[in-house]
C-alpha cells in the first residue's frame, strides 16, 4: 500500500512500473549529471577565493571599467578618408565594457530581429502578392548555418569597397559617402541578419493560428488598420514573437562566430563570449575563477531573459474563441502603397540578408576575395580538397560520428522524457518537463566551460577524458555528451507533439487485452510517433553538425579529434586563402541542412517552425 501511494505521487501511476520509473529517472539523471552538475562545478570555482566562499571574482568583474564602463568610451562613428580621398564613415559602436557590451548587443539584435521577423511574418501570413513563393523560400535561407563564413561575407559586404557601397554609393547614389561597419556594430549586423528568421518562423505560426473571428468582431466595433493590429492581432501573436525573440537574445549572448570574424577591431573582442573563449584558449590548463565567474554572469543573463519572457507571456491571456478549430486565415490582396513597400523595402532587405549564404557558395568556388565587390575567379580546387584531402576529410568524419552518436542519445532521451511527461502526472513530471527545455537557456560557451571544469575534476590527470591531460585529450565523448544536451529540446519538442496526437486510449486498450507496457510501446506507440522522432532526430543532427561554441572551445584543445567548426575557425584565422576551404565546408553544411529540411517535410508532411520555445 505504501509503495502504491509512493509510486502514484512520484510517477503518476498507482502500480510501480520499472519502465515508467526508467522513463522518469534516466533523462532526469542524465540531465542532472551532464548539465546541472557541470554548471554547479563552475559555480564552485567562481565563488571560491583563497579557499573560501567569496564574491571576490564577481566584485572584481563588476567594478572593473574593462567589464562595465559608464559612460561609454569612443565614438559611434568616425569620419575617415579612403585611399582615393573619398569620405568614409567607420561605424564601430560604443564601448560600455565587456559585460554591458554583450547585453547591449543582445538587446539591439533582439529588437532588430523582432521588428524584421514580425513584419515579414505578418506580410507573409496576411497578404497574397506576386513573388510570395520566392519570399517564402528565401526567408529560410538565412537559417542555413555556415559558422564564421557567413559573418565573413557580411564583413566583406559592408567593407570600404563592398557590395553595399557599390550599390548604394556608386550605382544608386543614395549614400553621399562610403560606409564601413566593423567592431560591435558589425557583430550586431551579422547576428541580426542571421537570426531574424527565428522570430519570423515563430511569429508566422502565431499569425496563421489566430482565430479570424476575433479580428472580425473588433472590426465590427470600429477597429481598423494599425489600431486593430496593436490591440488584437499583435497581442494574440505575442507568445510566438516572444519565444523567437528570447532565443535570439540567448543566441546573441553566446555567439562566437561574429566576434571571431570581426576580432580585427579590438571593440569586437570586448564581448563575454569572446573573452571567455580567448582567455580559455590562451590560459589552457588553468581552472580560472575569472572565466568561471564571467560564464556564470552570462548564464544568469540568459536564464533571466528565458524565465522573464515566459513569465510575462504566462501572465497574460491569449485564449481564442475557437481554440483548436479549423479556419481560413485572413488573407487579402495588398493595397497599392502596401505593394510598393513590399517591393521597394522588404524585397531589398530580403535580398541583402540572403546574400551571405549565396556569398559562401561563391567563395567556395572562387580563387580570391579581397577588396573587390564580389569573389574573383572560378575554381573547384577547394571543393576537391575538402573531399580528397584526408587532413580536411578527417574533420568531416569527426563531426558525422559525434553528431550521429549524439542523435542516438537524443532520441532515447526524447522518447523517455516525453512519454513520462505526456502520459503521467506525478510530482516529477513538471520537474522533468522544465529540465528538458532548460538547455535552450544555457549558452553553449557556458556548457563548454562547465564540461571543462567538470571533467578536469572527476577524471585522472592522465585520462584522455581530462581536458588538461598531458598525455592527450580526446574530446570525442565530451563533445557527444555536450551535443546531446544542447540539441535535446528540439527533438524532445517534436516527440512530445507526436505523443499529444496519439490518444492514450489506444495504449489502454492494448494493455487491457493483456499486452505489457513494453510491448504496447514497441508495437503501438513507437510506430505512431516514428515520423516525429525521425524529424526531431534529423534536425538535432543538423544542429549538432553546425554546433559552434562547444565545438571550437573543447575541440580546439586537440585538433586531431576536432569537429568541422573548430577546423573552420582555425583556417579562418590562419593563412590567406584558407577562408575558401572554410567556405567549401560551409557549402557542405548547407547541403546537409537543406537535405534534412526537405526530408523532414516530405516524410512528416508538415511545416512547423524548426526553432522555438512554444
Amino acid at each position: 500500500m505504501k509503495v502504491s501511494k509512493w509510486s502514484e505521487r512520484l510517477f503518476g501511476t498507482p502500480l510501480f512500473d520499472p519502465l515508467v520509473a526508467f522513463s522518469y529517472i534516466f533523462p532526469l539523471l542524465y540531465l542532472i549529471v551532464f548539465l546541472i552538475v557541470p554548471v554547479l562545478s563552475m559555480l564552485l570555482i567562481a565563488f571560491t577565493y583563497d579557499g573560501n566562499i567569496s564574491l571576490h571574482w564577481f566584485k572584481s568583474i563588476l567594478t572593473d571599467s574593462y567589464y562595465i564602463q559608464i559612460p561609454p568610451r569612443g565614438e559611434f562613428a568616425q569620419k575617415l578618408a579612403t585611399s582615393t580621398g573619398e569620405s568614409l564613415y567607420l561605424i564601430r559602436g560604443l564601448d560600455f565594457g565587456v559585460v554591458l557590451n554583450s547585453l547591449v548587443v543582445a538587446i539591439l539584435v533582439t529588437l532588430l530581429t523582432a521588428i524584421l521577423g514580425t513584419v515579414f511574418a505578418f506580410v507573409m501570413a496576411r497578404y497574397n502578392f506576386k513573388g510570395k513563393n520566392f519570399f517564402r523560400i528565401a526567408l529560410f535561407i538565412p537559417l542555413l548555418v555556415t559558422p564564421f563564413v557567413n559573418a565573413y561575407v557580411i564583413k566583406q559586404m559592408f567593407s570600404e569597397y563592398g557590395l553595399i557601397n557599390y550599390i548604394f554609393h556608386e550605382v544608386l547614389h543614395i549614400l553621399p559617402f562610403r560606409i564601413k561597419i566593423d567592431g560591435l556594430a558589425g557583430v550586431v549586423l551579422a547576428q541580426a541578419m542571421a537570426y531574424y528568421p527565428i522570430v519570423y518562423l515563430n511569429a508566422y505560426a502565431s499569425f496563421i493560428n489566430i482565430d479570424p473571428t476575433l479580428e472580425e468582431q473588433a472590426e465590427n466595433l470600429g477597429s481598423r488598420g494599425f489600431h486593430l493590429f496593436r490591440t488584437v492581432t499583435f497581442p494574440l501573436a505575442l507568445p510566438g514573437i516572444a519565444a523567437g525573440a528570447t532565443l535570439v537574445f540567448i543566441f546573441s549572448l553566446e555567439d562566437l562566430a561574429a566576434p571571431v570574424v570581426f576580432h580585427g577591431d579590438p571593440l569586437a573582442k570586448k564581448l563575454m563570449s569572446y573573452q571567455i573563449f580567448s582567455k580559455f584558449i590562451y590560459g589552457l590548463g588553468e581552472r580560472s575563477p575569472e572565466i568561471a565567474a564571467l560564464s556564470i554572469i552570462m548564464l544568469a543573463l540568459a536564464v533571466i531573459a528565458f524565465l522573464g519572457i515566459r513569465k510575462y507571456v504566462g501572465l497574460r491571456q491569449y485564449a481564442m474563441l475557437s481554440k483548436g478549430g479549423r479556419w481560413k486565415p485572413r488573407i487579402s490582396e495588398p493595397k497599392p502603397w502596401q505593394t510598393l513597400l513590399i517591393y521597394l523595402v522588404l524585397l531589398p532587405v530580403l535580398l541583402i540578408t540572403i546574400f551571405p549564404q549565396l556569398g559562401v557558395v561563391m567563395l567556395a568556388f572562387s580563387e580570391r576575395w579581397t577588396t573587390t565587390v564580389l569573389p574573383q575567379g572560378f575554381t573547384i580546387d577547394y571543393i576537391k580538397e575538402m573531399i580528397l584531402n584526408p587532413d580536411v576529410r578527417r574533420f568531416i568524419v569527426n563531426s558525422l560520428v559525434y553528431s550521429g552518436a549524439a542523435v542516438i542519445l537524443i532520441v532515447l532521451l526524447s522518447i523517455t522524457s516525453s512519454y513520462a511527461t505526456s502520459r503521467f502526472k506525478g510530482i516529477l513530471s513538471p520537474v522533468l518537463e522544465s529540465i528538458v527545455i532548460l538547455p535552450i537557456a544555457v549558452p553553449g560557451i557556458v556548457v563548454a566551460m562547465g564540461y571543462f571544469y567538470f571533467f578536469s575534476a572527476i577524471t585522472p590527470e592522465n585520462s584522455p577524458l581530462n581536458p588538461t591531460s598531458l598525455y592527450g585529450f580526446n574530446p570525442a565523448l565530451v563533445l557527444i555528451l555536450a551535443y546531446s544536451i544542447r540539441r535535446l529540446p528540439f527533438a524532445a519538442r517534436s516527440v512530445y507533439a507526436g505523443l499529444q496526437q496519439v490518444h492514450v486510449s489506444l495504449e489502454e486498450a492494448s494493455m487491457n487485452l493483456g499486452a505489457s507496457r513494453w510491448k504496447t510501446i514497441i508495437g503501438i506507440l513507437l510506430p505512431l510517433i516514428s515520423l516525429n522522432a525521425f524529424g526531431g532526430a534529423m534536425l538535432s543532427f543538423v544542429y549538432s553538425m553546425s554546433e559552434t561554441s562547444v565545438g571550437i572551445t573543447l575541440g580546439s584543445i586537440n585538433m586531431e579529434q576536432a569537429p568541422i567548426t573548430a577546423f573552420m575557425k582555425e583556417v579562418l584565422m590562419s593563412a590567406a586563402g584558407s577562408i575558401n576551404i572554410a567556405a567549401a565546408l560551409g557549402v557542405l553544411l548547407i547541403v546537409v541542412q537543406i537535405t534534412a529540411i526537405v526530408v523532414v517535410n516530405i516524410i512528416t508532411k508538415q511545416r512547423y517552425s524548426f526553432i522555438g520555445l512554444t
